[in-house]
């Protein structure tokens, strides 16, 4: 994991995507050294394995980034029910290394994202059910809502299969 300056002084942009980074880091590093069966083991009842938090948090970045705010046409993940439960399964195939290279490839393409955005008031292509259009600073905040409190899954989840602890 790389150190990221999170700069007291920075500008806006700078801190939410500082922080978000950070977040993502911590991510990869929960599930780092962890042997296939480890990652992949459920443990809660309804049946999150850290690995398949790893998988949801890739389909978040697309969903959020790539579908919605940058409006590309690209494959999502939802049951029929419509809801993002199936982002936690893992196919029979799915490795460790698998799953960390889609997290970080829509990592990436988010990146690309903001980048390419100049004003953090930029709305969104296509509106979110519950929230219509939306701006880059919102999508932001709630990727990092959402990528700390999964890490907060991971952090638990790590701490009972090996004990480790700590970022």
């Amino acid at each position: 994991m790389t150190e990221l300056d999170l700069g007291a002084r920075a500008g806006e942009r700078q801190l939410l995507t500082g922080f978000l980074d950070w977040n993502r880091a911590i991510v990869e590093h929960k599930v780092e050294g962890l042997s296939q069966d480890a990652a992949r083991r459920v443990m809660t009842p309804s049946g999150v394995s850290p690995l398949g938090i790893v998988n949801h948090l890739a389909w978040t970045e697309r969903t959020w980034m790539r579908a919605r705010f940058a409006g590309e046409n690209v494959p999502l993940s939802f049951g029929a029910d419509g809801t993002n439960t199936v982002q936690f399964e893992l196919a029979r195939d799915d490795t460790t290394a698998s799953v960390v290279a889609f997290y970080t490839s829509e990592v990436e393409e988010s990146r690309r994202i903001v980048a390419a955005t100049p004003s953090l008031d930029q709305l969104s292509q296509q509106p979110a059910p519950l929230y219509g259009h939306f701006t880059l600073r919102w999508v932001l905040m709630h990727l990092l809502e959402e990528t700390a409190r999964h890490l907060g899954h991971l952090d638990i989840m790590r701490e009972a299969i090996d004990g480790r602890t700590g970022s």
